[in-house]
């Protein structure tokens, strides 16, 4: 693919992008110099050992940290010219999340948690309904819409905040271990799940320890010591 190409589709855009926390006059290079275009429908993993940058880099993604050097385009948008509200609604409109721990909350019902997001958009009343049982339909889980968290499965509340993170219509869904804490039946299920999302048209970077797993993405980038060592592509 051409860089003109790729230019024009790539939906994520970092260049020579480091991040350095400092402690105690110490300084610790999470990442150093990242380069890193994701297209338009690409299901890419990130791969590493601990401490290799694997966290940092997907916070720096869902704008929920910034670089301390290097640039990142998230669509048109230049992050780093934006105010701290506008990267909290670009965060909300256009990247879906989906964490190890799912993060739901405990006194709502599984409705409330996926229109919670698009409550904060302002969207009106029959959008929000609409969306909703549109996302809970694809995850399997509309029949589940007025039980609480507690009354749910770990597989069944993964479902729910895949849910969450796509009924906004992202333009990208970042996913963080998101088979962390399921076992390997609930797990296999909820990488099915986001393979039939990738076949739909989703555009997904996942963090993943389990190569099995990583396997199941187009393309797989290796981190290790804040840099990208090695790039693989599938042919799924």
């Amino acid at each position: 693919m051409s860089e003109e190409k790729k230019d024009i589709e790539a939906l994520i855009r970092l260049r020579e992008v480091s991040k350095v926390f400092y402690t105690d006059e110490v300084e610790t290079h999470a990442l150093a110099e990242v380069h890193l275009d994701v297209l338009k429908g690409e299901y890419v993993s990130i791969e590493g050992p601990s401490g290799s940058g694997k966290t940092t880099l997907l916070s720096i993604l869902g704008l929920l940290d910034s670089p301390t050097s290097g640039t990142y385009q998230l669509g048109p948008d230049a992050v780093a010219n934006l105010t701290a509200a506008d990267r909290a609604m670009l965060r909300n409109r256009h990247i879906g999340f989906i964490f190890q721990s799912f993060n739901l909350i405990g006194d709502l019902t599984v409705y409330e948690n996926v229109e919670l997001p698009l409550t904060y958009r302002g969207m009106s009343a029959p959008e929000r309904q609409k969306r909703v049982e549109s996302a809970l339909e694809r995850v399997g889980m509309a029949h589940r819409r007025r039980h609480m968290p507690s009354q749910l499965s770990g597989g069944q509340q993964q479902r729910v905040a895949v849910a969450r993170a796509v009924a906004g219509d992202p333009l990208i869904l970042l996913a963080d271990e998101p088979t962390g804490n399921l076992d390997s039946r609930n797990g296999d299920a909820v990488m099915a799940l986001l393979h039939e999302l990738h076949k739909q048209g989703a555009t997904i970077c996942m963090v993943t320890h389990n190569p099995e797993y990583a396997k199941q993405a187009t393309r797989t980038i290796n981190l290790f010591d804040g840099r990208v060592v090695d790039e693989t592509r599938s042919a799924a």
